[in-house]
């Protein structure tokens, strides 16, 4: 869990109950911030912190939150994005089970500072064990006057609704996800509007992951400069690394951001299995272009995936072993996208069902050389041509793979 809350965090999973976040001083921080605090207070104190969205686009969360128009009678509405469907990242799904209280104190906080009072969390469709683990803590803050109306004696008061998906990839994307808790099919938005000003209900709107709302009771327990320290003047605190694949240890590591991939990979997560020699690595989850091992010095931070030509994604590290044909890698990344695309951009559609039926016949032995090419002008023709981040992920992603291991494809194309 987030070590800026780790105080109020259980070693384990059995103490996420109210009474135990209560004994480790849980709903205190929240309680000094709605009595004695200002929101715009508040507010300053996060963005201080340089706390970056922990979902995948890396939005400063302040800025989020300074976006959304202050005054007027509207409502306002806090969207916590709890579809964590992105392979190879599951830091979200152990927040839910081992420390649903601190989401809920991050939301009481978050809400507060935007003037918020009607909030949703958004879970994934097939998270029915976390789903069922939230819903029992709000119960539990509902019954102690934690969540509701008149919250700590004082006017300001947040309604919490938990919103099971479907199941659809696409309803991780912010406006997706707006359509699909309106009642309507989950597929993206024009983009502008953004959500801040017309989001959900046509109402101003803050959608944050769970991990960042769940960051933000550490950063105001205690103060921003603590947690910038932790990590990069633009991108401060620690971070949920996800690590699976081919390694000795995978898990959820807490480290601060900026700690180099290699040493996430061979330190903490324990190395490859002994004889296995490492053969690529996606960092960001399955939407990252692949690194390959010369490549994995670089640091775990927004800007320097970037220039290393990835991208910190969700946190998601996936370890490829040399053995694990990059044909499958190709033909698995492939299926997922053309079955998760919405449908509602011809470009994505289009492009990533083609893809699917070449590298299958590819795979299958029936393809030729040439068919590389052409899978590569397909992803460019997808690249920027779509309302939402999917399109992109899916060239990037199969951009990479195809450009970097060409040989490799080339050769079992051959055969």
């Amino acid at each position: 869990m987030p070590e800026t809350a780790a105080a109020l965090l259980p070693a384990d999973e059995a103490g996420w109950r109210l009474e135990d976040y209560l004994r480790r001083g849980g709903y205190g921080t929240a309680r000094r911030v709605v009595t004695t605090m200002a929101p715009g207070d508040v507010l300053a104190e996060v963005r201080q912190a340089s706390l970056r969205g922990r979902g995948g686009a890396g939005f400063p969360a302040g800025a989020k939150w300074g976006f959304v128009p202050q005054g007027g009678s509207g409502p306002r509405y806090l969207c916590v994005n709890a579809d964590e469907a992105e392979p190879g990242t599951f830091k979200d799904r152990l927040i839910l089970l081992r420390a649903p209280h601190l989401l809920i104190e991050g939301m009481i906080i978050a809400s507060f500072a935007v003037g918020i009072r009607n909030a949703f969390v958004y879970v994934r469709g097939e998270y029915g064990p976390a789903v069922r683990r939230l819903e029992e803590a709000l119960a539990e803050a509902r019954a102690a006057g934690l969540v509701g109306p008149g919250l700590f004696g004082t006017d300001f008061g947040l309604d919490v609704v938990v919103h099971r998906g479907a199941g659809a990839y696409i309803c991780g994307e912010e406006t997706a996800q707006l359509e699909s808790l309106e009642g309507r099919r989950g597929q993206p938005r024009v983009k502008p509007p953004f959500p801040a000003v017309v989001g959900l209900f046509r109402s101003p709107t803050v959608i944050n992951n769970v991990e960042t709302v769940a960051t933000v009771p550490g950063i105001l327990a205690r103060g921003a400069d603590r947690f910038l320290g932790l990590g990069l003047p633009k991108d401060g605190g620690t971070r949920l690394f996800c690590v699976s694949g081919a390694v000795r240890r995978p898990g959820v590591y807490e480290l601060p951001v900026g700690t180099p991939l290699r040493e996430i990979i061979e330190v903490h997560a324990g190395g490859l299995p002994e004889g296995a020699r490492l053969k690529a690595v996606i960092p960001g989850g399955l939407s990252a272009p692949v690194l390959l091992p010369g490549e994995i010095e670089v640091r775990m931070d927004v800007e320097s995936l970037a220039r290393a030509g990835s991208m910190l994604g969700s946190a998601g590290i996936v370890v490829i072993a040399e053995g694990t044909p990059i044909l499958d890698v190709l033909m698995a990344t492939a299926r997922f996208y053309a079955h998760e695309s919405c449908g509602k951009c011809t470009p994505c559609r289009i492009g990533t069902s083609w893809i699917l039926k070449i590298v299958g016949r590819l795979r299958a032995g029936g393809g030729a050389p040439d068919d590389l090419d052409l899978v590569a002008g397909l992803a460019e023709g997808i690249k920027g041509r779509t309302l939402c981040p999917l399109g992109d992920a899916a060239a990037l992603a199969i951009g990479a793979m195809a450009a970097k291991f060409r040989g490799e494809l080339e050769r079992a194309v051959a055969r």
